[in-house]
């Protein structure tokens, strides 16, 4: 056991003989003994059982069970148990005395953990907030480094600005120590992605090339570490304009054609549609990198390259997590694969769908100004922005409408960490209630209310458990539009069979107008749903329904017949000797031409992406009658798998 833990131990066996208090079996100095003991181990299940009897021994002083809690926190986190986790550490460090020195460690190490917890689940406000705590918290040039690793890496997608000062910090740090070369690598690496994600592409291939070499540079040897240390570079090249010297860091990733074994698509592996609550655009694109785990779920997954914004990023990496294989591809992926695998992304025009948040906030945001209390619009980035929204709800008469329509604009802001956005959003939906605030205004804030609860909001029935209770509000049951927002959110995270009940209760409310966006917005969900079952009459007909242009291939009686295909298999690819597949989206015109055809999938990134695309645009269809001239088909959808010859 540490000098440390040994000091807090005696501390607990102190405190408990201050009370009097006697108990059988083993002292809490010993029970302390045992539950750290097993922490050490690999036993979490033993030593998160141990936490837990301790925790709730009689007699014990805030300050001792505020200990026990954080670290029974990270047995918690080690056993996936994140949210559990999340509120034991948030519980124990408020009664941890932030003036005791002796609980310093406590305290820095919950908040990395907490850090990681966030950046795992995506929510990189979150993630940053806590990993600042930590370094400020950190002593020894290890816990500075690691809490600046988890700084610049979440930063980088909320305020590259602070991102590159933790950088900095981080650098002065390691000039003074004499770190390992994967300790240089892995900054260099932050640099590299820092660099790319501002569009300085060649301080991205400089950094990322130099991160090669530190893990020894272009050999045969393959881990984790040379995989994404190649693919930085290899992506830093080719955004830079030399597709040369790209495919020759790609090739050394293992990425191209295997010897042994291949990597397949998904079963489960869709993209975002355009539109929806992160509004994303056609154009937008990111580059994910994750993991695939045994049972063929991804069990992490983080954005490297994004065009089009933070937001886009952090999108496209919640629907990578949603992804999953089946055993036999699991069986025959190269494992190391598995562990740092990319792929290129954009959304899917298919069925764009309205944000069910944006329209609630809307409603908000419309009440707030007849009460003389707008939102104040944002300026700039979200990060930018934060310490002034923080400074209007500072300078807000308290409990009124100014107050308000401050937390409103604080909440909106992508970069506010989790455990304040909470708090914020409990206070904001009790003003809302208490100034009587109508039914889908008030929505708009319960559900941030809901929503910050949790961490692990992407797992399936999540949103379900959360949101289900306030359909039975009185308040929200009785208006038309605040039930339908619930029903179509619900939907959004349940399985096809599960939803369709609760859209086909939004589209057939007779309190909803025809052209209710709500409505639509259930209508397009029930058409993919029944497209993807294999149910084009249904799709059609909901989506007629709705009242759009019906022009999708999901919805119309027959997709029109593929009469030839065209492309060939680049030749860079092939003399590099590389593999891949792309999803390619694109519309077929009445007269069976192929029009805005686009990768909305590819593996590996950049490699087969145009060759995809180019593969579609020479293909014809048949011709199809549209009185108006219009499309025959719109955002119609094949896989291209480009193979070399066995």
């Amino acid at each position: 056991m540490s000098n440390h833990h040994a000091r807090i131990g005696a501390a607990v066996a102190l405190l408990l003989a201050s009370t009097g208090y006697a108990q059988p079996g083993p002292t809490t100095q010993q029970a302390f003994d045992a539950a750290t003991a097993l922490d050490a181990g690999t036993d979490r299940a033993a030593a998160l059982a141990a936490w837990e009897r301790l925790e709730v021994r009689p007699g014990l002083s805030k300050r001792t069970r505020a200990i026990v809690r954080v670290r029974k926190s990270r047995a918690l986190y080690a056993l996936g148990r994140t949210d559990q986790a999340i509120a034991a550490a948030r519980a124990g460090l408020v009664d941890l005395p932030a003036t005791d020195p002796s609980l310093r460690e406590d305290r820095q190490q919950t908040h990395l953990a907490l850090g990681r917890m966030a950046e795992e689940a995506i929510d990189f406000a979150s993630a940053a907030d806590d990993f600042a705590r930590a370094e400020a918290l950190a002593v020894t040039p290890a816990e500075k480094v690691a809490s600046l690793d988890g700084l610049a890496a979440t930063q980088t997608f909320i305020d590259p600005a602070a991102a590159g000062a933790a950088l900095d910090r981080a650098d002065a740090i390691l000039a003074g120590v004499k770190a390992e070369p994967a300790v240089m690598a892995a900054f260099a690496r932050r640099r590299g992605i820092l660099a790319l994600n501002r569009g300085d592409f060649a301080a991205a291939r400089q950094h990322s090339s130099r991160a090669v070499k530190l893990l020894g540079g272009l050999t045969l040897r393959l881990d984790s570490n040379d995989v994404s240390a190649r693919n930085d570079a290899a992506l830093a090249y080719l955004l830079g304009g030399d597709p040369d010297k790209a495919r020759e860091y790609l090739a050394y990733t293992g990425a191209g054609r295997m010897p042994k074994g291949k990597f397949d698509a998904g079963t489960q592996m869709t993209v975002p549609d355009c539109g929806a609550e992160a509004g994303l655009k056609p154009a937008d694109m990111a580059v994910i990198e994750f993991t695939v785990g045994d049972d063929g779920q991804v069990l992490l997954a983080t954005p490297i390259y994004a065009a089009g914004g933070p937001e886009v990023a952090l999108a496209f990496a919640r629907e990578a997590r949603g992804w999953s294989w089946s055993a036999e591809q699991v069986a025959a992926m190269p494992r190391f694969l598995r562990y740092r695998a990319r792929v290129e992304m954009r959304c899917s025009t298919g069925f764009e769908r309205p944000s069910v948040n944006s329209l609630l906030a809307t409603d908000l945001g419309s009440w707030l100004a007849t009460k003389g209390a707008p939102i104040t619009p944002a300026q700039g980035s979200d990060a930018a922005n934060l310490e002034r929204q923080r400074a209007l709800l500072g300078a807000a008469a308290p409990n009124g409408p100014q107050m308000l329509a401050a937390l409103a604009g604080l909440l909106d802001n992508s970069a506010l960490p989790q455990h304040e956005r909470h708090g914020h959003a409990t206070r904001a939906l009790a003003l809302a209630v208490a100034q009587g605030a109508p039914a889908t205004a008030r929505l708009a804030l319960h559900l941030k209310e809901r929503a910050s609860s949790a961490t692990e909001t992407w797992r399936a029935g999540t949103y379900r458990r959360l949101l289900g209770p306030l359909m039975s509000d009185p308040v929200y049951a009785a208006d038309p539009r605040a039930r339908a927002a619930l029903r179509l959110l619900i939907a959004d995270g349940e399985e096809p069979r599960e939803a369709r009940t609760f859209l086909a209760q939004v589209s057939g409310d007779p309190a909803l107008p025809v052209n209710e966006p709500l409505r639509v917005g259930a209508l397009v969900r029930l058409a993919s749903i029944e497209h993807a079952a294999g149910n084009a009459a249904a799709a059609k007909t909901a989506f007629e329904s709705s009242g759009l242009a019906a022009s999708q291939c999901a919805i119309i009686d027959k997709p029109p017949r593929m009469l030839r295909v065209g492309g060939t298999f680049p030749l860079e690819a092939q003399r590099w000797g590389f593999e891949g597949w792309t999803q390619t989206q694109f519309d077929i015109g009445a007269d069976g031409r192929v029009l805005n055809e686009r990768a909305i999938l590819a593996y590996p990134p950049f490699v087969f992406s145009k060759a995809g695309a180019q593969t579609i645009a020479g293909a014809r269809f048949d011709k199809s009658f549209r009185p108006d001239g219009g499309l025959g088909c719109g955002a119609q959808t094949t896989r291209v798998r480009f193979a070399l010859p066995e």
